[in-house]
Order: structure tokens, then sequence, then C-alpha cells
């Protein structure tokens, strides 16, 4: 096969795979997943809270905030990000809410749908809690802390093996392209939001060493995928070695119930996301929303987030066992400011040109 023959196939090949990727995306999104949360008492309201989160992390903060409110029925409505960011913003323009609180770790999304005139300001006095760059016109907050991390298995890798650094990363992968061909996983950008606003991030901090890595990757072969709960699971069954860009509060939880995951704070910088709350401006019970948001950042809820829900706290605490610098200490943070300068993530020439930049890298780099 020539060189022109083989350059056709792989791209009919990306085509194909993208659309089947696109088909199983829409089909998810029209099946969303429905929790409630009985009230603990004579029922007197109901919260709709319509999330890009996994459950099992926002259960102990349902749950204990139902303490404080008995008598509130909890509805949780989990999403993937760009479905919930497609589905607020179609119905902000149709003049309805979606639900009464929206929480998702895309934050630039929904700067972008409070932007375009979707949020409503949100009052309380335990706002004060988030950091100032975790708040943009007090009507998106950041109310977690979470390390963009690297994980690998700890059965198959040690020592030289694990890299500290992105740039490490990129060099491993070139090292030995053979051992880690199809066995390194991260996002795929074009159906992940978050993953595109990790992406985007990176490449605000150094061209050279994205460029390097992005080829790297490329030349690996490396698996995308939609969710990090996919690449953790194939990081702990041992089908990938290493995963990349990857939120240390979901890695943290593997951890925590015993599978052979490592997580490295990426040396030179290490990218912290706060996933954001925001409260439709026409949501039914907006005082009840604004209620719950100041719940998440109190005292109470913060200290409920460490123990059994995201594990690391606004002030950067982290649990024990992470391999790399102190995230904060160290000065190597890089926090995702929650404010206008995330509208240029959602710009939507600028994302064009983007994702074809990513796409064509992750081919031209295959070869």
């Amino acid at each position: 096969m020539t060189r022109l023959a083989r350059v056709v196939a792989r791209a009919f090949a990306f085509a194909c795979a993208l659309a089947f990727a696109l088909t199983f995306a829409v089909a998810c999104a029209e099946a969303q997943t429905v929790t409630r949360f009985p009230p603990l008492a004579a029922p007197v309201d109901t919260l709709s809270i319509h999330a890009a989160t996994d459950l099992y992390a926002l259960e102990p903060l349902i749950r204990d905030f139902q303490q404080l409110a008995p008598g509130t029925t909890v509805e949780i409505v989990e999403y993937v990000t760009n479905d919930l960011f497609s589905t607020a913003a179609r119905i902000c323009a149709e003049g309805g809410a979606l639900g009464d609180v929206l929480l998702s770790s895309s934050v630039d999304q929904l700067v972008k749908l409070a932007n375009d005139g979707c949020a409503q300001r949100i009052e309380g006095t335990d706002l004060g809690r988030a950091p100032r760059w975790a708040n943009w016109r007090d009507e998106v907050f950041g109310f977690t802390f979470e390390p963009i991390v690297m994980v690998y298995n700890r059965d198959s890798l040690s020592g030289a093996d694990v890299p500290g650094t992105h740039l490490e990363l990129a060099e491993l992968l070139r090292r030995d392209p053979e051992r880690y061909r199809g066995r390194v996983g991260t996002y795929d950008i074009r159906l992940s939001g978050i993953g595109y606003l990790l992406a985007f991030n990176d490449a605000r901090q150094t061209t050279t060493t994205y460029g390097r890595l992005l080829e790297s990757l490329g030349r690996a072969q490396v698996v995308v995928r939609c969710c990090t709960s996919q690449i953790l699971d194939e990081v702990a069954a041992g089908r990938l070695l290493i995963g990349y860009n990857m939120l240390g509060s979901y890695a943290y939880e593997r951890v925590r119930r015993g599978q052979p995951i490592g997580i490295v704070m990426p040396a030179d910088y290490t990218l912290v996301l706060s996933r954001g709350a925001m409260v439709p401006v026409r949501a039914p019970n907006p005082s009840l929303a604004s209620r719950f948001v100041n719940y998440l950042l109190s005292e109470r809820g913060q200290s409920v987030g460490r123990s059994q829900s995201f594990f690391f706290g606004l002030d950067g605490s982290a649990p024990p066992g992470i391999e790399g610098p102190d995230v904060v200490t160290s000065g190597i943070a890089r926090p995702i400011t929650v404010g206008p300068a995330l509208l240029a993530v959602q710009d939507a020439a600028r994302r064009k040109r983007f994702l074809q930049d990513w796409s064509q890298s992750m081919i031209e780099s295959a070869r």
C-alpha cells in the first residue's frame, strides 16, 4: 500500500469512527438517567439538579443537604458535559429553564450560558468562601479544587517508566513506541467538554511542549474516550498503562477502592479545575437552589466533599498518596479561572480550528 493510500485509509477510518461516536453520543443524549432522593420528612419542595457529575460523588452531598432540608425531594438528572450544555442553551433560548441548579466540570460552558443571559445572581453568606478565581459575577461558582493528573497502572509501571511532567510523558512515548502503542488513554475532545477545556488550557501553557506531546500521543495511537470513568476502568484493568489529563478526584476514588492506580501531579504545571454551579435565570425554585449552592461552599459541605466526594479542599489540601510536588506550596497549580477568559474557549471559530488541528495531529502523527 502506498503512503497516500495509507493516509486515505486512516482518514476514512477516522471519519467512520467519528461518525459512530457522534451517533452513539446522540443516542445517549436521548436517554438521561434520573435519580430521586425522597425527603426525610413531610415533603415540602423539590430541588431539580441537572449535572455532568458522577452520581457517586454527588450522593453524599445530597444526603447531607437533606439533613438540613428534610422536607426537600432532590432529583438528579445526569448528562455528559456537552449534552448538558446544549440542552440548557436550547431551553434557555426557548424561554425556559433546565431545573434549579446546573453542575458541570466544563465551567467554560457554564460561563457561556451565563454570558448569554441564562443565569441568575446567587446570594448567600457562604459564597465568599469561593476563591476569586472561582466566582464570576456571582452567577457561576466553583465549589471544588480538582488537580488534573496523570494516572498509571501500578502493577505494570514503576520507577523511571512513570512520567513526572508533560514533557517526560512525550519523551517516554517517543522512546518506547511499541510498548505504549494503543496503551495510553485520554479524552476524545470532540465529544467531551471537559476534555476540550483541558486540552485548550494545556496549549496555553506552552505551545512547544503541547505540540510535542500531541505528536507523541498520535504516534502512540492514543485511545480516546468520552469520560474519565472509562479511561480509569481500562487503566485499572491493565489494558491501558497511562491515563492523561484525568480528574484527580475521580482517580483518587479508585485508589480508595483498592484499584492498582497511581496518581501523579505533573511537576512542570498542574491544571486545577473547579467544578461549577449555576442557577438558571428562570429556575422554578431559585431560593432553594441558592441554598444548595451555599451549602456546597459552606464549611460543612466542603468537609463532606473532602471526606466522601471530591477529596480535595478548596484550599488545595490533598489526600495522602499523591505523587509529585504539593500542588499549592510548590507553585505548580494553574487554576482555570472561572471568568470571561473562558468565553474564548467557547468561541465557535476558535473551537473549530482547535478541534481540526487536534484531529489532524492525531491522524498525521499516527502514520
